[in-house]
């Protein structure tokens, strides 16, 4: 009789540990428009004036577990969230390991400053008040995602999205024509828990010299994978850097900077993601992991030192001017996937992904940090093009700091 119970023990165990390994997901979101409004910032110096808005602003985190190992990736609908205000985010979720929970900004250039922004004189216009809100619904967002997981399949798919979505304000044909996809499945009734989309552009249509608060791009862009059944949507940024644009050109120079341009491209960009995950293979009992390496980069740029040392946001730079982040490499089933703390040109985002050794590979810019654009030594003031990303960029040794971290966590990964 004892060794029944005790086998009867052993089965059970078993059975709970076979169950505990499988992958489980869970989604959740917090919308994050200030009422009444507030100023918004499309880049450095003190935000403008707001009035109305368009869509909703948003935080999201899709939550991603197995076994022991706890994943959080998070979207906040804003120009860039720093690692000071991650942080921040990251204390109050008890569930995930900090270093596991990593956080991103859609980029849009027409939400409130997160970064601490001043003026030329050193004066804020920084609502300190919605960034601690802003902060405490991003928590509550990813501890609901985490309580919601449930059992899931994976989808994995990169290929080149069609139509008129992105380019490269510079030089139009030089950015990246691919939209990595992943897509969560409830294996209960077989319908997307969440769908990610992993895409490099500026969600700058509307722009912040319009007195418009706004998601620009990414609200329809999530309303339409709402719509069409692929569960959440939640968009990760990618190389954007120097200058991948929306494509919301017209004939004769012109651009459309309205809502309805906003639509027609998060509409498509949303269609052309789910076509591309539609016939992707489902991976049932995919292995996760992620690693991480801690970053030091000199900050060699007067005005990003202006910046970092005038912040409300208290940011830590040593007294030899280095600051201090993290970057990621996650792999999710056949997805590798790197973490860039800023807007990496993309030939570094070419550069990095074809290291990866993989055709699924991902690369989540303005994550961790949004520490301004990342361009190579060699490209760095050697053009008049690109004299405003030098000037808000750490300084020329960034690109190569990011490339040999990135090398150095894909080769510890293999």
């Amino acid at each position: 009789m004892r060794k029944i119970i005790i086998f009867t023990i052993a089965v059970m165990s078993l059975v709970f540990t076979l169950h505990a390994q499988k992958l489980e997901a869970g989604a959740a979101y917090r919308i994050i428009t200030p009422n009444p409004l507030i100023p918004i910032s499309g880049g450095t110096g003190a935000p403008g004036v707001a009035t109305i808005k368009n869509g909703e602003l948003n935080t999201r985190a899709l939550v991603i577990k197995k076994g022991k190992t706890n994943i959080a990736i998070v979207s906040i609908d804003n120009l860039g969230v720093p690692k000071v205000v991650g942080d921040r985010i990251r204390a109050l979720v008890p569930k995930i390991k900090p270093e596991n929970i990593v956080i991103g900004a859609t980029h849009t250039h027409s939400a409130p400053d997160l970064y601490g922004f001043t003026d030329e004189k050193g004066n804020s216009a920084t609502n300190l008040n919605y960034i601690d809100w802003v902060v405490k619904e991003t928590a509550a967002a990813i501890n609901e995602a985490y309580k919601k997981a449930e059992p899931a399949y994976l989808k994995v798919a990169v290929d080149e999205a069609k139509g008129k979505i992105a380019y490269n304000y510079y030089a139009p044909k030089l950015y990246d024509h691919r939209v990595g996809v992943l897509q969560f499945i409830s294996t209960k009734d077989n319908k997307p828990i969440s769908t990610l989309i992993n895409y490099a552009t500026h969600p700058e249509i509307i722009g912040a010299n319009r007195s418009i608060c706004t998601p620009d791009l990414i609200g329809p862009l999530y309303d339409r994978i709402a719509s069409k059944g692929g569960g959440m949507g939640i968009f990760m940024n990618s190389a954007q850097g120097g200058m991948v644009t929306a494509d919301n050109r017209r004939e004769g120079g012109k651009e459309a900077n309205d809502w309805g341009e906003c639509i027609r491209i998060g509409n498509l960009l949303a269609d052309e993601s789910l076509r591309i995950i539609a016939g992707a293979e489902i991976q049932k009992n995919p292995k996760i992991n992620i690693i991480s390496e801690t970053v030091k980069f000199p900050v060699e740029s007067d005005l990003m030192k202006f910046i970092l040392k005038n912040s409300k946001l208290n940011y830590k730079v040593s007294n030899n001017d280095i600051v201090t982040t993290r970057m990621n490499l996650l792999n999710i089933g056949s997805a590798k996937i790197i973490t860039i703390p800023g807007e990496a040109l993309p030939n570094i985002g070419f550069y990095i992904k074809r290291k990866m050794n993989t055709k699924d590979s991902f690369l989540f810019g303005l994550t961790n940090d949004a520490f301004g654009y990342i361009i190579t030594k060699e490209d760095f003031n050697s053009f008049k093009k690109y004299e405003y990303i030098c000037r808000t960029s750490l300084g020329e040794q960034t690109a190569d700091i990011v490339i040999d971290t990135a090398l150095d966590l894909i080769h510890k990964s293999q």
